[in-house]
């Protein structure tokens, strides 16, 4: 293998490994994003049914008002029965007083149906709000977990990173900006080995004559298709 490609694997190799440091510090918060997000739905949801016990309530009381009134309207009525003189007069006054109980009856009931309702959403939300204080203790203690394990991790990185440093010096400039530029264009994959004539980077063939060449293992050379730097390094079990 080239030199300066012996360089540049090396220096992938160390990138990669900190690449999967820094997926694992992100693994780590947005598990804790997840939780803390889950805290904030679920006060949501008691804010929510709050909102909708108080609606019911006011509902509820508009009902009694109205009931209250409709009852009055009754007996107003019922009073009058006794100074009417004719039949016809009878017979008006009675249907007021019927639809009038008939009107607090229905009202009586959907007062009782709001209020089966409203002692389940109660319910609900002490539900809520037990699971809630629960959650907050566990999201307290994991916040120090993933606290403690990200310092961990980044105690590996900062070995890491002087490390990377420290290889990225011997390559040579020009190497090192084409490289970093094909990290970044290329899913931070700037290098790839070539096995039976297939870039591992776009697992495309590379001509048979410049995977001729790679084989000889003297020139710089580039795949084709995803335009990495190619090389060539048999299995462990194939040397």
């Amino acid at each position: 293998m080239n030199e300066h490609m012996e360089q540049l694997v090396i220096l992938q190799a160390i990138d990669l490994e900190i690449d999967a440091i820094d997926s694992n510090i992100k693994a780590e918060q947005n598990a804790l994003d997840a939780r803390i997000t889950a805290l904030a739905v679920r006060e949501q949801n008691i804010a929510t049914l709050v909102e909708k016990i108080a609606s019911l309530d006011k509902q509820k009381r508009d009902l009694e008002g109205e009931a209250s009134d409709r009852l009055s309207h009754v007996k107003d009525r019922q009073s009058k029965m006794m100074q009417v003189q004719t039949g016809r007069e009878q017979t008006a006054l009675l249907k007021e007083i019927e639809d009038g109980k008939k009107s607090v009856k229905e009202n009586e009931e959907k007062i009782v149906a709001l209020m089966e309702e409203s002692e389940n959403l109660i319910a609900k939300v002490e539900e809520e709000k037990n699971l809630l204080k629960g959650e907050k203790s566990l999201v307290e203690e994991e916040k120090e977990k993933v606290r403690s394990a990200i310092e961990t991790i980044n105690k590996g990185k900062k070995a890491k990173d002087t490390e990377r440093q420290n290889q990225a010096q011997v390559v040579e400039p020009r190497l090192l900006k084409k490289y970093d530029m094909l990290r970044s264009r290329r899913n931070g994959l700037a290098v790839a080995n070539v096995l039976q004539g297939v870039c591992q980077g776009c697992f495309m063939s590379l001509p048979p004559q410049k995977y001729n060449m790679l084989l000889k293992g003297d020139a710089m050379l580039d795949c084709p298709c995803c335009q990495r730097m190619v090389y060539h390094q048999p299995p462990a079990d194939m040397e």
